[in-house]
């Protein structure tokens, strides 16, 4: 029987108890289910053709040693490349790497709602687990080399175990959940770590109650052990954290105050990055979600409230809304950015779901009509919700198999013209094709700036060296007297591309530029 308790001068009135979750046991097997369909819904919809993107490939190649490193610029973070790197040792297929990291994205999901069984109740958990994973862009970056999931599920976790120790001050588990979970946070991405740590230790100074010194040093313990290898590398490669800060600044386009709401909209069409985000918005129904999202959030809160749960769903959205505002500071987006907003409040989206879906179920006598029409109407939302992300998804997936395709036309006739190891790659998506072919990739200017035109003149006395170029680009001074051969076009580049090599092809006719 469910405990009430009745509030003085309420006339008799019952006021709702606080929910209790569901007792640990019980959670198991319903989590660890969300976690397997997870995992499994990967392997099916995403692992099979996705070749590795341009992001991907330049973490990889931190850590595969058949190929060399591709430069490494100041926003990165190495953390993700630690997950790789037991299957990139091994072997240099995708699949298999897709295969690992799918998995272990499936355990991720399962400890980060595990750390939540004694907050919040099982069903909760279970519906903010199937929906986060429902979004197509939770699916497609769940296998892949990227650190914006592993994040989400680090500040999720975090924001678990530190209400869990904010209230009992006797619980070591959780304080050491947290500095675990800050900790991977900041190895995965400083700046996400930091933006997760501000709103809790916010939150524990705030409330008298949750005033506990030893979760307070967990936080800045976590930050300071998980971003020890940035601030070291800032150090050797940058001249110090601030310098990398700012170069990093320089990058994604420098700070302001702007509004890239309407940028991170039209991403959710199918985009992995709006960068210049100009593009029109065709499918509005793609981003129905993301508008129903703080409509539910409020919900959430308004039932926690109710159910005397309030600081389980108020703390999780605090965070997600400081998570949020830097990349509302960009002038492009990227859906993956906000992938730990999307967790933080599938929480309250679940808690209030659950419940209309409870009232639909089993309705007070008098609401009886209701009954069928908003169980009805609360079922063809999420069909529709979850066809509509299955169909981006099957889009973005499609894509990534072409460009693999492409890639590997074009690597294959590199090797053609005699392009192979020890070799540098130079110009348009040299990162890729580099890395694709066993060379090294190299530029003369931009962010990735690594070698200058003189040493590649030099380099090319010891090395094959290729210049992809762009249809109707300029060809580089310091390449106008070498052979020109065409490449297969890449998606983008839909006018072709040709490429400029330091030595005559291994066969074929040479053609001068």
């Amino acid at each position: 029987m469910r405990s009430v308790r009745i509030a003085p001068g309420s006339r008799g009135r019952e006021r709702p108890a606080r929910v209790p979750p569901a007792p640990g046991p019980r959670a198991l097997p319903w989590l660890a289910g969300v976690a397997a369909v997870y995992a499994f819904a990967q392997l099916v919809l995403v692992v099979p053709g996705t070749g590795l993107g341009w992001d991907e490939t330049v973490y990889v190649s931190q850590v595969d040693p058949r190929a060399p490193a591709a430069f490494f610029s100041a926003p990165r973070a190495r953390g993700v490349t630690f997950l790789a790197a037991p299957v990139t040792a091994l072997t240099s297929s995708t699949g298999v790497l897709r295969v690992w990291l799918a998995a272990l994205s499936g355990c991720g999901l399962f400890v980060s709602l595990w750390v939540w069984r004694r907050l919040l109740p099982v069903f909760v958990l279970v519906g903010a687990g199937g929906l986060f994973c429902g979004l197509w862009v939770t699916l497609f970056y769940g296998p892949q080399v990227m650190p914006n999931l592993w994040v989400a599920f680090g500040a999720l976790c975090a924001t678990g175990c530190f209400l869990r120790a904010v209230r009992d001050g006797s619980d070591r588990r959780a304080r050491t959940g947290l500095l675990v979970a800050v900790a991977f946070t900041a190895l995965m991405r400083p700046g996400d770590a930091v933006a997760l740590v501000l709103p809790l230790a916010g939150a524990a100074l705030a409330v008298r109650a949750w005033r506990r010194p030893a979760v307070l040093a967990a936080l800045a313990a976590g930050v300071a052990l998980g971003g020890a290898e940035w601030v070291v590398e800032a150090y050797v490669r940058y001249g110090g954290p601030a310098a990398r800060l700012h170069r990093a600044g320089e990058i994604q386009g420098g700070w302001g105050l702007r509004l890239a709401l309407g940028h991170h909209v039209r991403a959710l069409q199918g985009r992995t990055l709006c960068r210049p985000c100009d593009v029109s918005w065709r499918h509005p129904l793609t981003a129905a979600w993301w508008f129903a999202l703080p409509v539910l959030t409020a919900g959430g809160l308004v039932t926690a409230a109710r159910r005397r749960c309030l600081p389980e769903v108020a703390v999780p959205v605090l965070v997600a809304v400081c998570l949020a505002v830097p990349y509302q500071l960009l002038d492009y987006a990227a859906p993956r950015f906000l992938l730990p907003v999307y967790a933080l409040l599938a929480l309250p989206v679940a808690l209030v779901l659950t419940a209309v879906a409870a009232t639909t179920v089993r309705p007070p006598p008098a609401r009886g009509v209701v009954r069928p029409l908003g169980a009805t109407v609360l079922a063809l939302a999420l069909l529709v919700h979850v066809g509509v992300q299955y169909k981006v998804l099957e889009k973005v997936v499609s894509r990534s198999g072409d460009s693999r395709d492409a890639f590997a036309r074009v690597v294959g006739e590199l090797h053609r013209l005699g392009v192979r190891p020890p070799c540098i790659v130079s110009g348009t998506e040299a990162v890729r094709i580099a890395f694709r072919a066993g060379c090294a990739s190299r530029q003369t200017s931009g962010h990735d700036g690594s070698i200058t035109a003189a040493e590649l003149v030099a380099a090319a006395g010891r090395h094959p060296v290729a210049v992809v170029v762009s249809a109707g680009r300029a060809t580089p001074a310091y390449a106008r007297g070498w052979h020109a051969e065409p490449l297969p076009p890449l998606p983008g580049e839909p006018a072709g591309l040709r490429v400029h090599l330091s030595v005559p092809p291994a066969s074929g006719g040479p053609r001068r530029s």
